[in-house]
């Protein structure tokens, strides 16, 4: 099923439109909603790099399109140009985010594309460029789709769930990842009860998830991130369900701050956790978890959150952006191609090489 972009349930993230990049900036929800007009890569890795789009897929496909604005005013006839200047702003926006590997997937599959192209001209080596963005940014949609669909299976109407940060459609070209059942279930008239962690320190599940869950009419409770533990002894959750930013071989997860420690909980309560995965956030290269790398963000974002000052000055900050889940602490995995349980190395290897065709 191929997904319409004009008929999905919650804003769009990434819109591109008469040769610019409409980004929803997302540091401004819930209380504005205003687009970023972006015409230059290094506006785009600027976007990235400060959190105006975030949600490794939406920041996979903001990349795509800033490759283009990279090259798309290049002289047709200086092909040497054209190609050094896809080497430098590829590097530039690759070094946005680490951690996330849909941004290096995706300038990855734009270079391998743009190669088997070499002997052609620079008009139609730019209109593949875009035409290579695009097509990710719709495989994503119908991905998510499908991860949803696979995910649904491995729940019932009636039950709880919870989510943490934002895994959602505004992470993604649609649906988003861990969010897509939710979204396919109310299609189905199912009544799911969400919880949603407010996801410290820059509260994406407050500021996101649970915006566009309660936009799309989804029964949505926020939570505090300290707070999961007893709405799950209450038995108020029987799922929890996640995104990733990268899957390692051997089934380690890196997601966002706080994930790892939802995992434990999960796992003393008797609950399953399960992680919404693309197979273009599997990275077979990456061994382990610990081979990962973890961003840091700036100390502010802890002491001076939102602008509030919360902290003594000068105190010593701790802020990396992502942990690492160990792979026996995940029920399952699931990407657009099913549902992959331990030992999951055969199974990532499997989906990915599928995706490969």
């Amino acid at each position: 099923m191929t997904v319409s972009m004009e008929k999905i349930p919650h804003p769009r993230s990434v819109i591109w439109r008469d040769d610019r990049l409409l980004l929803l900036d997302q540091r401004r929800l819930p209380t504005e909603t205003i687009y970023l007009e972006l015409t230059t890569p290094e506006e785009v890795r600027e976007a990235i790099v400060k959190l105006a789009v975030r949600g490794a897929p939406a920041i996979g496909t903001a990349a795509a399109f800033g490759m283009y604005l990279g090259v798309k005013d290049i002289p047709d006839a200086d092909a040497g140009r054209f190609w050094s200047t896809l080497r430098r702003v590829g590097e530039n926006l690759r070094s946005a985010r680490p951690t996330a590997v849909n941004l290096a997937w995706a300038l990855e599959r734009i270079r391998r594309r743009l190669e088997t192209l070499k002997e052609h001209p620079v008009s139609e080596l730019k209109a593949a460029l875009l035409a290579e963005a695009h097509a990710i940014q719709r495989e994503d949609a119908d991905m998510c789709r499908k991860i949803g669909e696979h995910l649904l299976t491995l729940l019932e109407d009636g039950m709880g769930v919870l989510t943490h940060c934002n895994a959602g459609g505004l992470a993604t070209a649609a649906y988003g990842t861990a969010l897509a059942p939710l979204y396919l279930a109310k299609e189905r008239g199912w009544h799911l009860r969400v919880f949603a962690d407010e996801t410290r320190p820059v509260l994406q599940g407050a500021r996101l998830t649970a915006y566009e869950l309660q936009q799309a009419g989804i029964d949505v409770t926020l939570i505090c991130d300290n707070m999961a533990a007893p709405v799950m002894q209450k038995g108020w959750v029987q799922a929890v369900i996640v995104g990733t930013d990268r899957v390692a071989a051997n089934g380690d997860v890196a997601n966002k701050i706080g994930t790892y420690g939802l995992a434990v909980l999960a796992k003393a309560h008797g609950i399953p956790f399960y992680v919404a995965a693309p197979t273009s956030s599997i990275d077979l290269q990456t061994p382990t978890g610990s081979d990962i790398p973890i961003e840091e963000r700036p100390a502010e974002e802890v002491t001076r959150g939102f602008g509030s000052v919360t902290a003594p000055e000068g105190v010593r900050v701790y802020n990396p952006a992502f942990d690492v889940t160990p792979a026996e602490l995940v029920t399952a995995i699931i990407t657009e191609h099913g549902v992959i349980r331990q030992p999951f190395g055969p199974g990532l290897q499997e989906a990915v090489q599928r995706s490969q065709g």
